[in-house]
């Protein structure tokens, strides 16, 4: 559902931003991250247009569940860091937080949402897809955790990743900003499925069909209780660090497409990390 109508808030089935569509089946809504000129990038705006289609399916008693895809070759890749956003009702700086962010609404959804992971995958499109209920990625997917190359200590990342793929690998993962493949994602434990990419959208769409035919109320229980594993993060931490100079200066880098001032000269090489 596109709009081009002055940036507004979220009502009914208007997710707030032009760039998220909300689809309705009989059964099932799809929503959709739609803004190629930006390979997907999330505004504020647009990480709360998550958040509210969550809560829209979640209320809607017609309504099973939810799929999450992305346009193209991009599934998510995290917030838009050069602020370039039209759907300017809620601005960056202030808009941008984990209040706003839909990580937590994922992992108590009773109703479930299962994301079909079409292409490149990381920063926030990753953890939207750790946090579902279930992730059915293409083949021709790649997963990647950049935030400290941004200069943000994500500790929402550093518990979660520990806890799904353990600690060594976390490091790994975290500390060299490296991408991984589907199929090293699949091997790792990050992921559970991986499919052909033609075969994408049916296949996250039996998925939901499968989740949909356990109970309810038993399903949330044990929903609970997997969730309860993953724990607490250090959430003051991660906002002090998201409001910091080194986050400021991994925003100005990316923006300029060049290396942050605190890697070493020697070290530093042309183009964005």
């Amino acid at each position: 559902m596109h709009n081009d109508e002055h940036p507004r808030s979220p009502a009914g089935d208007w997710l707030g931003t032009p760039y998220l569509t909300f689809t309705r089946g009989k059964v099932f809504a799809t929503c959709t991250v739609d803004r190629p000129q930006a390979r997907n990038a999330l505004t504020p705006a647009m990480y709360f247009g998550l958040r509210y289609a969550i809560a829209r399916v979640e209320q809607d008693p017609e309504l099973a569940g939810l799929l999450l895809t992305g346009t193209g070759d991009v599934f998510v890749p995290g917030g838009d860091l050069s602020q370039h956003g039209e759907d300017d009702w809620m601005d960056f700086t202030s808009g941008l937080g984990m209040d706003v962010t839909p990580f937590d609404a994922l992992r108590k959804s009773t109703k479930p949402v299962v994301c079909a992971v079409n292409g490149l995958c990381q920063g926030g499109g990753l953890m939207i897809a750790l946090c579902s209920d279930l992730a059915v990625v293409s083949e021709r997917a790649t997963f990647r955790v950049p935030e400290l190359l941004r200069g943000i200590a994500d500790t929402y990342y550093s518990q979660v990743l520990a806890r799904v793929i353990g600690a060594v690998r976390t490091r790994d993962l975290m500390l060299t900003g490296r991408t991984l493949t589907a199929q090293e994602a699949l091997d790792w434990g990050m992921i559970s499925r991986v499919v052909p990419h033609e075969d994408l959208r049916d296949a996250a769409d039996e998925a939901l069909r499968q989740i949909c035919q356990t109970a309810p109320g038993a399903r949330a229980t044990i929903k609970s209780s997997l969730d309860a594993q993953l724990g607490l993060f250090d959430r003051i931490g991660m906002q002090v660090s998201m409001q910091g100079p080194e986050t400021r200066e991994g925003f100005r880098a990316f923006k300029e497409k060049r290396a942050p001032e605190w890697v070493h000269p020697e070290l530093r090489r042309d183009g964005r990390l």
